[in-house]
């Protein structure tokens, strides 16, 4: 290839294909970077080149010179382009062919490399074939040889170290004993450096035991005075009375001071600079001293964690107003623990699991060590911030400090429970049983002034009485306001009631008044009974209340239920034990006083005062707006039964007593309710019953004997019924659909409109047994007969009425057929037909034909 061409290549290229304009017309030039750039694109570069073919003046010449095609630049152009792409390609198999080149020295240099390797493997193979030949015995005689000479050299070594030390230690005892000064030892210690801080601990004890033995008056004295001792042997040496110079018990104790403070010293360096064996051998002498208190008080004291938690001791409770509000209110949610206190758990958690590794390295007690951080981590930076949380919540209401003191047992309860499966020093493996001895204890230690005695019970129920009387004040105010004194008999059984529902009114308003409740639990108790302000609340005659306030509402009944719920699963959690069964009596008889007594008496007896009030009332049509309020009271029943029955004595199992007196308390309560309802709904009925006899009473005695009376019309007969029997049916039509929304379909209502209608169909038989009926009087008895029965028909009582019913169809007969007929019926009727002669007499005696031979006929046959 040319030598122009290859340098050419060389020089960068513009990303053009050509190297500048000119006037003249020149070949396109371009190179293999060119080609290979990976923005090129074959479509633009022969653009380019054809481009590159007309000379810039036909470009800009005439129009019609433009137009002529000249097909010469164009061949030259892509001639001398196939010309370069060809020196182009040879330049390229030549780089090509230098690549493989170079490839194939590189393999049969990688296969030379390979070859010399394997040599060398199989040479330390046999080499180490050969000296595991000769460990296994092959060559026995040498092998024990080796084993021997090791043997005999390191004992030798260990004898020389003995003697070396035993030496040293001995150059100390007389050191010590006869000049009193340790400075073998002191030099030691001053060279610095763990390992000889730590002989010189060893040599210290060493020390400390050979003056125990030979010189006992530094340790004791007897009778108070010190005896003089040979230095050598401890033998008294009273002739001589040579007294001891040095106290060497005195001497080796400062320098095992200094030296321990050395030591501690040393252990904090280690443990900056994480040197974990210092620490270990550090923490291994230290232990001798004092059973490693000094180095566990000082890694515990001096950790970084109770130093930053130390300043932060001051730092006020957290969260927002928004967040101690959900606290206080009893139908929120609780928003979970304070915010600081769940972050020193996640803190602890961290802490404790990370420190554990430190701890299992540098301690050989390990578990010891763990013991003291975890009871000064509960039992200063937890139990700190534990008292801060709820004196704060007991400072805002006593729910709130309940909430408050759930959340943080729960969480607490989950760490203890995170680091049990961390393990700590154990960690991959299970925590062992001492650690989780110590957690379980710490963990109780925390609660237990929140657990003595009954105080948790006895602040349950305070708050159940604070909630019950605040949601019910409006209530027992609108009822003690109903009941007047006792006049009556019947009256004066309920004065009972009354003082309960003062009783109940007096003790809130007191409560209200009281000097410890906090202002924010003063607020939400008058919310949540609907008032203002606790002025109100004390003048009582001030307190506006409506017809609303003084009836029964399902929804209060739950939120009742849904309060006492939430209080018995907190008491399980946080105090569930042998009290379980006592602590829930004492909230069942806080919810049958509140919800049983105040709550659903008071509204039956109000219904049943009204009812009762009705009976004798006949002017005008009876009042029987107390109906409606039976429905949420014995739905109401129904719910306090329920929850009792599924939730309150279950839970009493255990105590047999206990779940007996829970059981007859229910039972008592739950009967006085339904004797108040039964006695409401025999009031009715009689009240039903008196108003429809007056109803009756009205119906004139020429309604059945229309042509005795010149008032009647031509067109009387064509009435529907008579204006009486109207006036009973509107009335009794009222009755279904008032009492079907009080009481619940099924056997209770058919047995009330069962019993209404007996009456009813009493009153009907003695009420036609009084008027005479001619024959177009008969045809009237039909007609009202018919809507009599229409109306009983339409209550649904069964067949066992229809009976009844047909009895009543019969009425109308016995008026309206002639002689022959009524003597066919009224000898079936007395024969089989459930009809007794003496009421077929009477309806027969009240005929206008009595007196013809054939009614006599019929009379005489009775």
């Amino acid at each position: 290839m040319p030598s122009t061409t290859s340098s050419a290549s060389s020089i960068p290229q513009q990303p053009s294909i050509y190297s500048g304009r000119s006037v003249f017309h020149q070949a396109p030039t371009f190179s293999l970077e060119t080609l290979s750039n990976r923005d090129f694109v074959v479509k633009d570069f022969v653009e380019n080149l054809s481009e590159s073919a007309v000379p810039p003046k036909r470009r800009s010449g005439p129009a019609s010179q433009a137009n002529a095609f000249d097909p010469k630049p164009f061949i030259r152009t892509f001639e001398h382009a196939l010309n370069r792409m060809q020196e182009l390609s040879g330049e390229l198999e030549h780089r090509e062919n230098e690549l493989s080149a170079a490839v194939r020295r590189a393999e049969s240099q990688h296969i030379s490399t390979l070859q010399a390797s394997d040599r060398k493997l199989e040479q330390i193979r046999q080499n180490f074939n050969g000296l595991d030949n000769l460990l296994k015995g092959e060559d026995a005689n040498s092998v024990n040889s080796v084993v021997e000479i090791g043997r005999r050299l390191e004992e030798l070594d260990r004898q020389r170290t003995r003697a070396q030390d035993s030496i040293f230690l001995i150059q100390c005892w007389l050191e010590v004993s006869q000049r009193g000064e340790l400075f073998l030892l002191e030099d030691i210690r001053r060279q610095g450096g763990g390992e000889r801080k730590v002989r010189c601990a060893n040599i210290a004890r060493q020390l400390t035991k050979i003056s125990q033995a030979l010189d006992p008056e530094s340790w004791k004295q007897v009778n108070g005075i010190s005896k003089p001792v040979n230095g050598l042997n401890g033998t008294s040496d009273s002739g001589n009375h040579r007294q001891r110079r040095h106290n060497t018990r005195e001497l080796i104790e400062k320098f095992s001071e200094t030296l321990e403070k050395d030591l501690l010293k040393s252990f904090d360096d280690f443990y900056r600079r994480e040197n974990y064996e210092g620490m270990h051998d550090c923490a291994k002498v230290l232990y001798d001293f004092n059973g490693g208190a000094s180095v566990i008080g000082a890694f515990v004291n001096q950790h970084q964690f109770f130093i930053d938690r130390s300043q932060l001791i001051t730092e006020e409770v957290g969260g927002d107003a928004e967040t101690w509000e959900r606290l206080a209110d009893p139908d929120a949610e609780p928003p979970g623990v304070e915010s600081s206190l769940q972050s020193l758990i996640d803190e602890v958690k961290i802490t404790a699991q990370a420190e554990s590794l430190i701890i299992k390295r540098a301690f050989p007690y390990a578990e010891q060590v763990m013991a003291k951080f975890l009871q000064r981590v509960f039992q200063q930076s937890i139990q700190q911030r534990l008292e801060m949380v709820l004196e704060k919540a007991n400072a805002i209401s006593s729910l709130t400090f309940l909430r408050s003191l759930q959340a943080a047992r729960s969480a607490l309860s989950t760490l203890v429970d995170d680091l049990k499966m961390h393990g700590l020093t154990e960690h991959p493996e299970s925590i062992s049983l001492q650690t989780a001895l110590i957690l379980d204890q710490q963990f109780d230690d925390l609660f237990v002034p929140y657990f003595a005695g009954s105080s948790y019970i006895e602040r349950e129920k305070r708050n159940l009485e604070e909630l019950y009387s605040s949601l019910l004040f409006k209530f027992t105010i609108f009822h003690s306001r109903r009941r007047k004194a006792p006049v009556t008999f019947m009256k004066s059984l309920a004065k009972s009631g009354s003082e309960m529902l003062a009783s109940a009114r007096d003790a809130y308003v007191e409560r209200l008044d009281s000097s410890d409740l906090a202002p924010a639990q003063k607020a939400m108790l008058l919310r949540v009974a609907g008032l203002k302000d606790a002025e109100n609340a004390k003048a009582q005659t001030e307190i506006e209340v409506s017809d609303e306030d003084g009836v029964l509402s399902i929804a209060t009944a739950k939120r009742m239920l849904k309060w006492l719920a939430e209080a018995i699963g907190r008491g399980l959690e946080l105090n569930g034990g042998n009290e379980t069964a006592r602590d829930v009596s004492a909230l069942l008889q806080i919810l049958v006083t509140n919800m049983g007594e105040i709550y659903l008496q008071s509204a039956l007896d109000a219904a049943n005062d009204l009812a009762a009030s009705q009976e004798n009332h006949t002017k005008t049509e009876p009042d029987l707006s107390y109906v409606p309020t039976l429905k949420p009271a014995i739905t109401i029943m129904h719910l306090f039964s329920t929850f009792i029955h599924t939730v309150l004595l279950p839970l009493a199992a255990p105590n047999i007593a206990i779940r007996k007196s829970m059981a007859r308390s229910t039972d008592q309560t739950m009967e006085a309710l339904e004797t108040k309802v039964n006695t409401i709904l025999q009031h009715s009925i009689d009240v039903i019953l008196n108003w429809t006899s007056k109803l009756l009473s009205a119906q004139k005695k020429t309604d059945f004997r229309p042509r005795d009376d010149p008032s009647f019309g031509p067109n009387y007969l064509e009435l529907l019924q008579t204006p009486t029997c109207q006036a009973v049916y509107t009335f009794l039509s009222r009755l279904h659909p008032l009492f079907s929304t009080a009481i619940s379909p099924g056997p209770n209502l058919t047995s009330f409109f069962l019993e209404i209608a007996l009456g009813f169909r009493a009153l009907l038989f003695a009420h036609f047994q009084k008027f005479q009926v001619n024959a177009a009087g008969g045809i009237m008895v039909t007609k009202d007969l018919t809507k009599y029965i229409e109306l009983l028909r339409s209550w649904e009582l069964g067949e066992a009425f229809e009976g009844s019913v047909e009895a009543l169809t019969e009425i109308g007969h016995l008026f309206v057929v002639g002689p022959e007929a009524l003597r066919e019926r009224v000898r079936g009727k007395a024969a089989g037909g459930g009809w007794d002669r003496a009421d077929l007499r009477a309806f027969v005696m009240r005929r206008e034909d009595v007196g013809s031979v054939g009614v006599q006929s019929v009379l005489n046959s009775l």
